[in-house]
């Protein structure tokens, strides 16, 4: 792990470079970081380069709203798409110039200003709990302490949900000629808590035994296709070792899909699809073709709202029913 020197409150203070989040690169040689790239929604100011990058799926994240004074002071609470970017950008641009900018470009883009401060208006702990607590922005981000700071937080709602703008511009002129630019995005993103997929024989045998059913997220189809995707073979790899294991089993393979589309189609993509895990059972497990019969019911038994892309994805699924 390299250490590199970053000048916070008029002393110089260590900061670990940790996965190529922070480099100090020389002006004529600066580049961004390895595998980082622009939001969709802030375009990047003329001149910045990418020095520090971290993007998740889905996390939670702490964004300040108000004023900080203590260290313990509570901050928003979200979860969804995270995205947060640590720019540096010539000092020749000012602090305030970026800020000017950046609330152009947000009103533009319909976002509405939640809070917003400067200098010790943000509070005696503001750049402490934002830049050293841990909860805002991760380790070895750039960024300078002094009473220049400038923090704004806004918010634009849709029928996806609510996307949240996070803004921290700090003056490192004095050190190193440079300014900071901190973004953090939160966007909309429901969790998917069904991405272990594949279900193992001796749960297969026990969800039966309990249920009469399982349903099998783990067998894959592309969109309104009824080919068997070659990545569902762990899967049925399960299911035939659990037919093979209890011979005294007949079972059903139900296709089911979400509502979008005509019920007519969905019926007859959903029966396409029990044919091809039916198939795929016979032929790849040598299971006898009269212990197994596939049906196809579309949307007419969802296990979720369809109103949503989560509910959709559950309700999209193949199951083993015993007869």
């Amino acid at each position: 792990m390299q250490v590199g020197m970053w000048w916070r409150s008029g002393r110089t203070v260590a900061v670990s470079l940790l996965a190529g989040w922070f480099s100090i690169v020389p002006m004529a040689l600066a580049e961004d970081v390895k595998g980082s790239s622009d939001h969709a929604l802030l375009p990047r100011f003329p001149g910045a380069t990418i020095k520090a990058y971290k993007a998740a799926n889905y996390d939670e994240a702490e964004l300040p709203n108000s004023r900080i004074d203590s260290r313990d002071a509570p901050l928003l609470q979200l979860a969804g798409r995270v995205t947060q970017i640590g720019y540096e950008v010539p000092a020749t641009t000012s602090v305030a110039e970026l800020a000017a900018n950046y609330a152009s470009l947000l009103d533009r883009e319909h976002f509405t200003k939640v809070f917003s401060c400067r200098g010790d208006a943000c509070g005696e702990q503001f750049a402490s709990v934002v830049v050293n607590s841990g909860k805002v922005m991760p380790d070895a981000f750039p960024v300078a302490f002094n009473d220049k700071a400038r923090a704004y937080l806004g918010k634009r709602s849709d029928a996806a949900g609510d996307t949240w703008v996070f803004l921290y511009l700090t003056d490192g002129s004095s050190s190193n000629e440079r300014n900071n630019i901190y973004e953090e995005i939160v966007e909309p993103k429901a969790l998917d808590t069904n991405q272990i997929r594949t279900i193992d024989a001796a749960t297969l045998k026990g969800d039966i035994a309990r249920d009469g059913r399982v349903a099998l997220y783990g067998l894959y189809f592309d969109t309104d296709r009824s080919e068997v995707r070659a990545d569902s073979k762990p899967q049925l790899d399960q299911m035939i070792a659990v037919l093979h294991d209890n011979p005294g089993w007949r079972v059903y393979i139900v296709g089911h899909t979400d509502n979008r589309g005509g019920l007519a189609h969905n019926l007859a993509l959903s029966q396409a699809r029990a044919d091809a895990v039916t198939k795929a059972l016979v032929e790849q497990g040598k299971i006898g073709a009269d212990r197994i019969v596939a049906r196809g019911v579309a949307s007419l038994a969802p296990v979720a709202s369809n109103a949503d892309e989560a509910g959709q994805a559950r309700n999209r699924r193949v199951e083993m029913v015993l007869q």
